[in-house]
């Protein structure tokens, strides 16, 4: 018999248990035909199978055969009006326009709507920002549906119910407010209980992106809304002299204003997504996996699926969020299951650019059968946390230096998201494998509720040997189970500072006299472009530049050292937590100068001598996904 090396048999052994996640769950492309651009906004699946899915150019299509190599398409309906959301209710077609939700039906059974009846109106001031989500059916037969706010400069709420969920009542024919306090709630949904769930981006007054819990009457948070608040039908109790910067977080705001809903789970912006959008929850009992129950949230700029595990602690969800799928072709903007357990994605950069770098894609992701070792949720104790894994650990690799876990919270103000602020780290006092062999129970020094808690591992593999497949998750600690509930303590210490970097020069140096060689100006577009990509200037000049932002999201300029804007790119995405906390800018050689992270409607000034060496140097901005597609050249002559 003859023995391996040693070397090679322990590299044999560690490729058997090497995790991706296609070993678990299989992505497969739905072909389409090159004449159909199918930017999804909305789909559901018809009585016969076959998938509706409406699209930003204003059509709907019907998709069969979609497992097959050649899938069916069927125009159903055009000439709509950029339709983000549908809903198929007793073999009728709901879709929700930007001014209207339209009942699509086909009665003469040709596979062409031949009826639309406009099921409710909304007013309407031509602003880009003003979409309009939904409808999600309720078991009474009513309705739900999203509005954005509008955008100038800031969140607006011009005409009536914009930043609300509105509820249409079939029965009494009347559209009606639900909740405020929304910006741009691109998707929402139920839970197995039938709690609804809408999922918010980053922007003015919303740190960092969020799922929450709704009921009728709740204000989640965005100000501009509350312009409506006391009109007829609301339930709203909130009104906007009650909502201001200086309460510092969300948690404080609530313990000074009880109708301030805190969000159930946080998703920190850049590390779990950029802007969340379609919330389904696992209702194939065990079909798409060992999650059954929990919440998949798409994400529309970095082209993935997080998974949420809750539970309710006094009365109120909170939970844990954790990576789950990525590799997708364009923005996920839309997720539906068909009956047999697969679950469909429907995608568009929409001009907002992806990570997959389609343009709009449909793909199928199914279980391959195998349980991924996992953390399955995390539940809070009195004392710390239990971390339940899908399977049973190996109790040698659990030990509390196996974990670390550290807690952080945002800033509630009118301002365009937040920085990761009052971050403190956790001693963990023991760990410990409970009676289930599945659950660890972690014991820390102290808990801060209203914050956000990171929760990391290194090490701990299953019994059979299987390492982690994603080895953190972060949990949204709203309340102390059998402690402080929500809102009784005011989380302290949200205090942002900028550091001023060497690498960013905000004043003129003494040695050029009060004088420039070149005045530059840059600013961006929407989309997540820049308006100038190609800036020529001499070699060994003094330059000052202008950044603006009329864009409305953050962004900012880093020069890179040559043909570097791919490096630069993947060194900010990965910088997590600190992030934020830096405006995203790595510490590498390869930058050379850089503005901070610039607001919408705001600019920055920088001062810099360009590089001696002729030759390209790319820029780019480096919020988180930002990189693929907002880029430039500076030749320096």
């Amino acid at each position: 018999m003859r023995f391996l090396p040693l070397f090679v048999f322990f590299c044999v052994c560690c490729s058997l248990f090497a995790q991706q996640e296609s070993d678990y769950y299989v992505l497969t492309k739905v072909n389409i035909p090159e004449a159909i651009k199918l930017e999804v906004g909305g789909m559901d699946f018809m009585p016969d199978g076959r998938l509706a899915v409406c699209t930003r150019r204003g059509e709907v299509w019907l998709i069969g055969d979609m497992a097959e190599n050649e899938p069916t398409y069927q125009l159903f309906a055009r000439g709509l009006h950029e339709p983000l959301g549908l809903a198929v209710k007793d073999g009728a077609i709901y879709v929700s326009q930007r001014g209207e939700v339209t009942k699509l039906e086909d009665t003469n059974n040709d596979d062409r709507a031949d009826v639309f009846v406009t099921v409710y109106e909304l007013p309407l001031t031509g602003n880009y920002h003003e979409y309009h989500y939904g409808p999600l059916f309720r078991p009474d037969g009513s309705m739900l549906s999203t509005l954005n706010v509008g955008w100038e400069g800031g969140g607006v709420s011009r005409v009536p119910w914009r930043g609300w969920m509105m509820r249409y009542d079939n029965e009494e024919n009347k559209l009606v407010p639900y909740a405020a306090g929304l910006r741009s709630p691109a998707g929402f949904g139920t839970n197995i209980e039938g709690d609804v769930f809408v999922a918010e981006n980053q922007g003015d007054w919303i740190g960092s992106g969020r799922i929450t819990h709704l009921e009728e009457g709740d204000f989640a948070g965005h100000k501009a809304s509350l312009n409506w608040a006391d009109q007829p039908g609301s339930k709203v109790t909130v009104r906007p002299d009650d909502i201001n910067d200086d309460y510092k977080t969300m948690y404080a705001a609530r313990a000074k204003v009880p109708g301030v809903k805190l969000p159930a789970v946080w998703f920190p912006h850049g590390i779990l997504g950029i802007s969340t959008a379609a919330i389904i929850a696992d209702r194939t009992e065990g079909g798409f996996g060992p999650f059954a129950g929990q919440l998949f949230v798409s994400d529309q700029g970095q082209s993935k699926i997080m998974r949420v595990a809750m539970e309710k602690v006094d009365g109120e969800y909170q939970g844990a969020v954790f990576p789950f799928r990525e590799g997708f072709s364009s923005g996920l903007l839309r997720l539906n299951f068909d009956k047999n357990n697969v679950m469909y994605a429907g995608q568009t950069a929409r001009g907002w650019s992806a990570t997959g770098g389609e343009q709009f894609a449909l793909e199928g992701l199914e279980w391959t059968g195998d349980v991924p070792f996992e953390m399955n949720r995390i539940k809070a104790t009195e004392e710390g946390f239990d971390v339940e894994f899908t399977l049973p650990v190996n109790p040698v690799s659990v030990k509390a230096s196996a974990f670390t876990i550290q807690n952080f919270t945002y800033i509630y103000h009118h301002n365009y998201g937040s920085p990761v602020v009052d971050i403190e780290d956790n001693k963990i006092t023991s760990a410990t494998v409970l009676p289930d062999g599945k659950t660890v129970r972690l014991v820390l020094d102290k808990l801060r509720p209203g914050y956000i808690y990171e929760v990391k591992l290194k090490g701990p593999r299953a019994a059979d040997g299987t390492n982690l497949l994603h080895d953190f998750g972060y949990y949204t600690l709203n309340a102390i189970p059998g402690g402080a509930a929500a809102g009784a303590v005011e989380a302290g210490g949200a205090v942002a500072a900028e550091k001023t970097a060497a690498k960013r020069p905000t004043t003129m140096p003494p040695s050029w006299n009060g004088k420039v060689d070149e005045e530059l100006l840059l600013e961006t577009e929407h989309g997540m472009k820049f308006k100038q990509t190609f800036i020529t200037v001499k070699a060994g000049q003094n330059v000052r530049l202008t950044f603006r932002n009329p864009d409305d999201m953050q962004h900012n300029f880093v020069l890179t050292s040559g043909k570097k804007g791919d490096v630069v790119g993947k060194a900010a995405d990965g910088l997590g937590l600190k992030g934020l906390a830096s405006g995203y800018i790595p510490e590498i050689d390869e930058v050379l100068v850089h503005t901070g992270l610039i607001e919408p409607e705001e600019s920055d000034v920088i001062y810099f001598t360009t590089p001696s060496k002729p030759g390209l140097y790319e820029f780019v901005c480096t919020v988180p996904g930002h990189y693929m597609s907002m880029r430039g050249v500076l030749q320096v002559e």
